[in-house]
């Protein structure tokens, strides 16, 4: 029993260990994706007010646009009057 005293307690010491190199790397990995998904909110974050300032932009043309089409309409009216009144 005495000479294999030594190869439990190397045994013991081994699975020991392994048994926290195991939550080691598992705690290592949680940590990781912890950060990793934290960058990658940021820049959904930043994607997202991005898009939003181009559809800001976006409808401000558009406004801008639909604004001279109506210029251009009522232009086009007054002219079709003037025609109609010199035949």
């Amino acid at each position: 029993m005495a000479e294999h005293a030594n190869t439990f307690l190397l045994v013991t010491i081994l699975v020991l260990v392994t048994i926290l190199l195991v939550f080691g790397m598992k705690y290592f990995s949680a940590a990781r994706q912890v950060r990793l998904r934290v960058t990658t909110d940021g820049a959904y974050r930043e994607l997202a007010q991005q898009a939003i300032a181009a559809q800001d932009a976006g409808a401000r043309s558009l406004a801008l646009a639909q604004g001279d089409l109506s210029d251009i309409k009522s232009r086009l009216v007054s002219i079709e009057k003037m025609l109609r009144e010199v035949e």
